[in-house]
């Protein structure tokens, strides 16, 4: 066997993602509110990509791209050959089909919804109405607040001591670092640092400065003059408090079950995290990706348009460059951004369209919860939904996650549809594991604060309902829904009975 070097030819076969098949993967993944962001980014990007919601001039028209679209593809045709040379897209964007932004400007009609007895999908954007959070002033940060107490009341060295030791606080109110390392960094006595440590615990929100949940607490109560021997003993055992040790806690405090009572009460009053009054983050409302309603005898399911912004090819711009005195490469610039131009706008299409469809198959399979509430959700998985449509079940994968669908029956993310089977009992049809997790909150919900069901007492109601369910798989449940074990729960309704 020869080992000199030589050159041989072979031919391989590999699966190469090309730039725009691994954008059309990515737009399947992303929200609505997330499509919005990466369109500005491909605007600043590409010169001939326009935002609809201009007001300068006439609308610009959907260019035409050098070949002609044959017909609508589906998103995995799209993905399999991975056409990245552009095509026109049919789409009418002047259609009153494009402007709905929610289920009530399709009333009287499926105009702007899909149904699911044959109607038209919705996808577009109306006018961005006012931005009322844009009106509310910044919120004061606990720092900036800790600060501006501190000004008032200190000074020189103290004050810096004050700034360093705000620094040191963390967003629930407390402080982390120990005094005497602060000391030490800032080459100052011990006792200078407590000192000023004592006077940001009198700044507001009272109980702020503390070091742990017990002297969170008891500054409260001192500031409400309730600290006494008697509620120090209690503050110094919170945690059997936490136990529900009530007789323990008689005997350390000293005092009778009206007073232990009125104790707990007051306790209960205090803010355990006074530092989330402030800069504490907006919290932010899911905006949904679809809308269903129900019309007559079937179903409206619609894009929700207002967290799409329409993009349009300034085909006028193009035509004014393609006609100039070019050199090969500005031509060759010029064709690249308008083949990824085309390809963005069918990618979106075919995205609103990959949508409606799969969001159409998950309220045709789960009709009974949109009727009758969760107790009716059935077991679905995205391989049945992959099949009913005829698509790749990555390809589900991917649309269902991130979007939320608003209805009748609230707001709820495509994920919550896909549930595992939980058999039946009496030989029935399986239900889902989301219909027994809402049994199991129904049936503690429900239960007697002097007979808390245990976990096998709940196996044993459940298989009465027709829930073939094992202990552990109860368990599971109880704690995926944040409920306690029979033991905490007792307890906790131990110390609502005192307080």
């Amino acid at each position: 066997m020869s080992l000199a070097p030589r050159l041989d030819l072979r031919q391989t076969q590999s699966l190469v993602m090309t730039p725009q098949l691994q954008q059309a993967i990515r737009l399947l993944a992303l929200s609505n509110l997330e499509v919005e962001g990466f369109i500005a980014e491909e605007i600043e990007k590409n010169p001939l990509l326009d935002s609809g919601g201009s007001d300068d001039g006439p609308p610009e028209e959907p260019a035409a791209s050098p070949t002609e679209a044959s017909g609508p593809a589906s998103a995995d045709e799209l993905i399999v050959n991975g056409g990245g040379d552009g095509e026109a897209l049919d789409v009418d964007f002047a259609s009153e089909s494009f402007i709905h932004d929610g289920p009530t400007d399709a009333i009287g009609g499926l105009d702007g919804g899909l149904s699911l007895s044959g109607g038209a999908s919705g996808g577009g954007i109306s006018e961005d109405g006012l931005d009322f959070d844009s009106f509310a002033g910044p919120e004061t940060s606990l720092g900036d607040h800790l600060l501006h107490q501190a000004g008032e009341v200190l000074d020189g060295p103290d004050l810096f001591v004050a700034a360093h030791l705000i620094d040191q606080i963390d967003e629930c109110g407390y402080l982390g670092a120990s005094l005497l390392d602060v000391a030490n960094r800032l080459g100052v006595p011990l006792a200078q640092v407590e000192r000023v440590l004592g006077t940001i615990q009198t700044f507001d929100p009272t109980g702020v400065g503390a070091r742990n949940l017990a002297e969170c607490l008891a500054i409260q109560a001192r500031e409400a003059d309730r600290y006494d021997p008697c509620m120090a003993r209690l503050i110094d055992n919170l945690d059997l408090v936490a136990r529900g040790a009530l007789p323990q806690l008689k005997r350390l405090c000293r005092v009778d079950d009206e007073d232990l009572a009125d104790m707990i009460r007051e306790l209960r009053n205090y803010d355990p995290k006074p530092g989330c009054r402030y800069g504490g983050e907006s919290a932010q409302a899911v905006v949904p990706d679809l809308f269903v309603a129900r019309r007559g005898q079937g179903w409206a399911v619609e894009i929700n348009a207002a967290t799409l912004p329409r993009v349009l090819i300034n085909r006028s711009y193009y035509v004014e460059l393609a006609t100039g005195n070019r050199d090969k490469a500005s031509k060759a610039w010029l064709s690249d951004c308008l083949a990824s131009a085309n390809w963005l706008v069918k990618a979106l299409d075919q995205r609103q369209r990959t949508i409606i469809k799969v969001a159409s198959e998950i309220v045709k399979q789960q009709e009974a919860f949109f009727l009758h509430g969760v107790a009716h959700l059935k077991p679905l998985t995205l391989a049945r939904v992959a099949d009913a449509i005829e698509m790749h079940e990555s390809t589900v994968s991917r649309v269902t996650s991130n979007k939320y669908l608003s209805c009748a029956r609230g707001l709820f993310e495509l994920k919550y549809f896909f549930t595992s089977a939980i058999q039946s009992s009496d030989g029935g049809d399986a239900v889902s594991a989301q219909a027994v997790k809402s049994a199991i909150k129904a049936l503690i919900g429900a239960e007697d604060p002097k007979k808390i069901l245990s976990d096998d007492t709940l196996v044993d109601l459940l298989n009465a309902r027709g829930f073939d369910i094992a202990r552990r798989t109860v368990a599971k449940y109880r704690e995926a829904l944040g409920i306690g074990s029979s033991v905490q729960r007792r307890r906790q309704k131990a110390l609502e009975g005192v307080g």
